[in-house]
Order: C-alpha cells, then structure tokens, then sequence
C-alpha cells in the first residue's frame, strides 16, 4: 500500500505533467486522477478543485528551486555574498524551470494575486532565506543594519521583478547573463554597508 507521501506525489507528477501539457487552466482534476492512476474521488477528497492542487504543485515545484538553489557549490565568504549568489542562482533556476515556463507562457494571470493581494507560500519561503541571510549578514557585519522585515519584503519585489520581467529585457536583445549579473550588482549594493 503506498504511503500518503508516495501517493500525493504521484499526485503531483501527475498533475504536473498535465500542467506541461496544456497549461493550469485547460487542466482537470479528471485529467490528472487518469494520469496519476487514481480515481477523482480520491482526488475531490483531497483537492476541492484543481486550484489547490496545482497551488501545492507550485509549492512543491518552486519550493523545489530554492532549495537547490540555496546550496553552495562553493563556500562564500560572507552572508551578504551567499544571499546574492543564492538568490541570483534562484532566479536562473526558475527562468529554466519548464514549469514556471509554461505557466508564464499560458496562464500569467494566475500569478498577479501574488504580486499585487497576498504573499503566497514560496514567496513565504524566499522571505524566510532572506530574512536568515540577513541576520546572518548582520552578525558577520556584511549587510547593512536596517529593519529586516522590510529588507527581506524588498529582496522579494525585486527578485520578483526580475523573475518575472526578464522575457521583457531578452525581447530587446539583453544578454541573459548580463540582466543576472545586474540582479547580483542590484541585490550587492542594497545590503553592503555603507
């Protein structure tokens, strides 16, 4: 008998899958109870409608890419040095994640309560890795003293700016790596001390 974590991820694969497919909003949770080999009962007792269960997708999946981008490849010398490296890492993550693609691609108005009504929980997560490398960067002294609720906030709307405003610099002809390079110049420069 699998396990309620083995099950949900098959779940979430499943769902995913569908999601790459043809987008959240042409997605069913009959769609994905046939992929994930389940019936869509089992799925209406766990999931009220395919909203919540593509939202615990983006969390798994999004949540996912912080992760892996949170770790050093390399020791960093300072807590500023990580925020930045890890946060820029991040971004590029997302931006080659085919998730995040498909949904920026199909369904961008799924996003906009996230930038403009609530703070969903990914970004709940970003702001708690900022909120530690702040403190952290506060007791090694390089980050700037400063109200880190507002700091962490900051890092977030600016993260998310280029997150998801990027294809508007590539449009032009930006180098990708250039517009990276200038998040972490961006990022450096808020938190350094003055």
């Amino acid at each position: 008998m699998p396990t309620i974590r083995h099950s949900t991820d098959r779940v979430l694969d499943a769902a995913r899958e569908c999601v790459l497919a043809v987008g959240v909003r042409r997605t069913t949770l009959t769609d994905i109870a046939r992929r994930a080999g389940t019936s869509r009962m089992t799925l209406y007792r766990r999931y009220p409608d395919v909203s919540a269960l593509v939202a615990d997708l983006m969390t798994r999946e999004f949540g996912h890419v912080l992760a892996v981008a949170s770790r050093a490849e390399e020791p960093l010398a300072t807590a500023r040095a990580r925020a930045v490296a890890h946060t820029v890492a991040a971004v590029r993550a997302l931006h080659r994640n085919p998730l995040f693609a498909k949904v920026l691609d199909v369904d961008p108005e799924l996003l906009l309560p996230y930038l403009t009504d609530r703070v969903g929980s990914t970004q709940q997560q970003a702001v708690a890795q900022f909120t530690s490398w702040l403190d952290e960067g506060f007791a090694d002294g390089s980050i700037r003293r400063g109200d880190r609720t507002a700091m962490a906030y900051s890092m977030l709307l600016t993260v998310q700016s280029y997150t998801l405003s990027l294809r508007v610099a590539l449009s032009a002809d930006v180098d990708a790596e250039a517009m990276y390079g200038e998040l972490g110049h961006v990022l450096d420069a808020s938190l350094a001390p003055s």
